[in-house]
C-alpha cells in the first residue's frame, strides 16, 4: 500500500481484541474506507463546522496532557507541544470519515497525524521498517493513545501509522506480514456490521481486567482464547481455510458465552444464528459494547442474503481474489 503523507487511515484489528492485553499474538490491517487528516477551520472551507470546533476543543485538552509529561520529562518523544498549541489556537482540527466509537482506530489515525506532525526527528513510516523502530513507534504511540483510553497497547496508531498489515507475535516482536488470499476459497471474504452506537473502551477493557484477576476467567483466557486466537492468526496467513474457519468457529463461541457485555444485546441473536448455520461467524471489533462487529464467511453471497433477512447489512473489508495476493512488497 503506497503511503500518503499527512493521510492516515482506520485499522481494523482481525484478531487480538482484548486478548493482547494478556500477551497474545494479534494480527491488524488498515482499513482505507475511513481516514482522515489535520486541517484548519477557515471561511472558504466545506466541512462539518460542529464536528470540526468538538475535534479542536479535544485537541485542546490533548495538548495539556502531553505538556505535562513533558514538563515530568516523562514524555517518550520529542513533540513540540508550542507548536502544536500555536495551531490550536489557529483552529487546528481533525477531519476524518472515520467514526469514534467504533473500534477501527479514529483515535490511532489522530496520535499517528499528530506524531508525524509534531515529533521532531519522527521515524518515518513511508519504508519497511526495522524491528526495533517498530518496537519504539509501538511504544510511543501506547504513551500518546493512553489519553483517550485509560490503556493502549499502541497497536492501532501504530497500524495507522505504518499502514500495512501487521503481526503481532507479543509485546517484543511485531512485523510486517502478508495476508495471502489466493490460497483461499475465491467465495471468501471478511466484512463489517454496523451496531448502530458506538462502544466505550475504557470501561470495558477496565472490566476485562478485572475479570482476568478471577482465576476461573483467567485460566479460561489463558488456556481457551489465547490458544484460539493464535491458531486462527497462523492458519489465515498459512492459507489454510478448513482449519481456519474451524477454529475460528471455536473463537466466535468462545467469545459469545464469555464476553456477554462487549456484544450488544441486538445482536446477540444474530451472532448465534452465524455458529449455528456455520455461514458466517462473527467477533468483536475492537472492545465492543457496540461500534462494528467484525466477520467472517467461506461464502460473501450467502452470508449477505441469510444477514439481509435479519434486517441487516454489511460492509466488505476484502473479499478473496483468486490471482493476487493481499500483501506487501
Amino acid at each position: 500500500m503506497k503511503n500518503k503523507s499527512g493521510i492516515f487511515y482506520a485499522k481494523i484489528l482481525l484478531f487480538g481484541e482484548y486478548s493482547i492485553l494478556c500477551d497474545s499474538m494479534a494480527l491488524t490491517i488498515p482499513y482505507t474506507h475511513f481516514r482522515g487528516e489535520l486541517s484548519f477551520i477557515s471561511e472558504d472551507k466545506y466541512t462539518d463546522y460542529d464536528f470540526a470546533v468538538s475535534s479542536n476543543r479535544m485537541l485542546r485538552e490533548f495538548s495539556v496532557y502531553i505538556r505535562s509529561l513533558k514538563e515530568k520529562k516523562t514524555l517518550l518523544c520529542d513533540f513540540d507541544v508550542d507548536a502544536f498549541d500555536r495551531d490550536i489556537q489557529n483552529s487546528l482540527y481533525f477531519e476524518s470519515t472515520i467514526p469514534q466509537g467504533y473500534g477501527v482506530g479514529s483515535s490511532g489515525a489522530l496520535v499517528a497525524a499528530l506524531y508525524e506532525r509534531y515529533v521532531s526527528g519522527h521515524v518515518s513510516g513511508a519504508r519497511r521498517l526495522p524491528k526495533h523502530e517498530v518496537l519504539h513507534l509501538k511504544e510511543v504511540f501506547a504513551q500518546l493513545e493512553s489519553y483517550f483510553h485509560g490503556t493502549s497497547s499502541g497497536m492501532d496508531p501504530l497500524n495507522c501509522y505504518i499502514k500495512h498489515p501487521l503481526l503481532i507475535h507479543n509485546r517484543k516482536d511485531v512485523c510486517m506480514v502478508g495476508i495471502p488470499r489466493n490460497k483461499h476459497d475465491k467465495k471468501g471474504a471478511i466484512f463489517l456490521i454496523n451496531t448502530g452506537s458506538p462502544g466505550k473502551t475504557g470501561p470495558l477493557v477496565n472490566m476485562f481486567l478485572e475479570k482476568c484477576k478471577l482465576d476461573e476467567f483467567g485460566k479460561r483466557v489463558k488456556n481457551e482464547m489465547i490458544p484460539l486466537n493464535d491458531a486462527c492468526i497462523k492458519s489465515l496467513i498459512k492459507g489454510e481455510t478448513s482449519r481456519f474457519f474451524n477454529t475460528l468457529r471455536d473463537l466466535s463461541g468462545f467469545l459469545f458465552d464469555n464476553l456477554e457485555p462487549m456484544i450488544p444485546e441486538a445482536f446477540r441473536k444474530i451472532w448465534r444464528y452465524g455458529l449455528d448455520t456455520q455461514s458466517y461467524y462473527l467477533k468483536l471489533c475492537g472492545s465492543g459494547g457496540g461500534g462494528f462487529l467484525l466477520g467472517f464467511t467461506e461464502d460473501y453471497e450467502k452470508a449477505k442474503e441469510e444477514l439481509h433477512r435479519q434486517h441487516v447489512d454489511i460492509i466488505p473489508v476484502y473479499k478473496n481474489l483468486q490471482d493476487s495476493d493481499y500483501r506487501v512488497e
